[in-house]
């Protein structure tokens, strides 16, 4: 990694200036050696050793989002639109000259459940979400979200990393570059797939890119207490060795290299080795004490619903992203759905193009639970104020029905709604609209880069002086684009 003069009035130069050659070596260190207790982990915790000041202050910490891929509906969820109801059964494109994503477009088909009015802002919500709809006037709706493309992958990527290419870091990795962790033994930025595997695109929707490795995400297994983190402990064949009788040899190892050091101050090659396996004692303590909800009480785990078979899950990863936040983790990302693949009893996932009702009624009760409880949990632990939470999809559907019965829906790039909560942002505020029929962003269009400007902001950052310099172009999260979406802020 080289960093430029040019960068001197950047973020991304305050924080490396003053550790770019003993972050370089341990990097080289962990990159070879470190996969024996989950070297990633290690360099995410390096991450964090390095903090910056932001560009001015933070009404955020830190940030938890929610991803939910395979295109969740927007006209089913969050954007009512009576039209579509005055319009149901007809063709959506009488002259038959429009083109979805996988298909012609059918008849219009208005949402599949009732919209009501909700709050004292009076917002809409279907009767989807029974429970987030008591949290409307802590959210704030972005209804006309736009993407590139209606692929999966690539549009994975883009609300990820802003590009649908492959290859570019994540939000997160921007933003633990930036402001490092307040964590000690705990990864910056941390990943909660969901069980069921991982999303279109997998890892790379949380990769670091070009950004130093350190950046890139942890992943936490959370259907695995005893092993949260791969290879973090050793396997069931060293079951003899416990902590107690490896201790005098871990003590005369750290001896040893302490005496190996001394004479050699300026090697931080193997400074960096002594600090890893330091950190790695560390995690094998805080990462299964994060993720054992033991200490949790009956009230608390009942709200998020952990112990039921199918809305458990996800709200266990919600419960456990709470406790990564307040236990200093910046950047923590929920997935709700894994990768786009047919049906068995349901889609994996929120795409849904043979029976919306069957597959946004099982995830929509699985998001339903753990986002509520979410808010409500940061809210009444006073969290919430200084932790901004988003919930985003890759792109939407489209308003006509589709397949033979007319029971799913297609791909739509041209509109989709996103939410944020909490670190600033100004509760029961709807911006932007779509056509009235909720085939296209018309009023204020907003793509993933105003939505990571305007988080940026909240932390504290100016989305145009977090760069780094790579291939002759100072790189950005939010490319040459994006601006603050002011209408949502407190």
């Amino acid at each position: 990694m080289s960093i430029k003069p040019q960068q001197k009035e950047s973020l991304s130069r305050q924080t490396e200036v003053s550790s770019v050659a003993s972050q370089f070596s341990r990097r080289q260190f962990l990159q070879t050696a470190g996969g024996g207790f989950s070297g990633m982990a290690l360099l995410a915790m390096l991450a964090g050793e390095t903090k910056a000041e932001p560009h001015y202050p933070a009404k955020a910490k830190r940030v938890i989002q929610i991803f939910c891929p395979g295109g969740m509906s927007h006209v089913d969820t969050f954007d009512y639109k009576p039209a579509l109801e005055k319009r149901a059964g007809q063709p959506f494109d009488p002259d038959g000259k429009l083109q979805f994503f996988a298909s012609k477009p059918g008849n219009c088909q208005p949402g599949y459940w009732k919209f009501r009015r909700h709050g004292e802002s009076g917002l809409w919500m279907s009767d989807l979400f029974p429970k987030l709809s008591n949290c409307i006037d802590d959210m704030s709706f972005i209804y006309s979200m736009h993407s590139k493309t209606a692929l999966h992958g690539p549009a994975c990527f883009m609300m990820n990393t802003g590009f649908t290419l492959p290859g570019f870091p994540s939000m997160g990795a921007w933003v633990t570059y930036g402001l490092g962790s307040e964590a000690e033994d705990l990864p910056a930025f941390v990943v909660l797939p969901d069980p069921r595997g991982l999303p279109p695109g997998g890892i790379i929707n949380w990769g670091a890119g070009f950004l130093p490795a350190v950046h890139q995400a942890t992943t936490l297994d959370t259907s695995n207490p005893r092993q949260p983190i791969a290879d973090l402990f050793p396997p069931d064949e060293f079951a003899a060795q416990t902590k107690q009788s490896e201790q005098p040899g871990l003590d005369f190892l750290q001896k040893l290299n302490r005496l190996h050091q001394q004479p050699r101050s300026g090697n931080s090659e193997l400074d960096a080795r002594i600090k890893a396996y330091e950190m790695a004692a560390r995690l094998q303590l805080s990462a299964p004490e994060v993720t054992d909800l033991a200490s949790e009480t009956t009230a608390t785990r009942d709200l998020y619903d952990v112990d039921h078979p199918e809305i458990g899950p996800f709200g266990r990863q919600c419960l456990l992203a709470r406790r990564l936040a307040e236990r200093g983790v910046r950047f923590v990302q929920i997935y709700c759905g894994a990768e786009n693949t047919t049906a068995k009893k349901i889609r994996p996932n929120w795409d849904s193009h043979e029976d919306l009702v069957r597959d946004h009624g099982y995830w929509g009760a699985v998001l339903d639970t753990g986002a509520a409880a979410l808010l409500q949990d940061l809210k009444q632990r006073g969290m919430l104020d200084d932790t901004l939470v988003i919930c985003t999809t890759e792109f939407g559907r489209q308003p006509a029905g589709q397949g033979k019965q007319s029971k799913g829906r297609d791909h739509n790039a041209g509109a989709f709604t996103s939410w944020l909560a909490g670190g600033g942002i100004k509760g029961g505020v709807g911006y932007g609209t779509t056509d009235e029929l909720g085939f296209k962003a018309i009023e204020s269009p907003a793509y993933s880069y105003d939505l990571h400007a305007t988080a940026l902001h909240l932390l504290g950052i100016d989305h145009t002086k977090l760069t780094f310099y790579h291939n002759g172009i100072e790189r950005r999260l939010t490319d040459v684009h994006g601006h603050v979406i002011q209408e949502l802020l407190s």
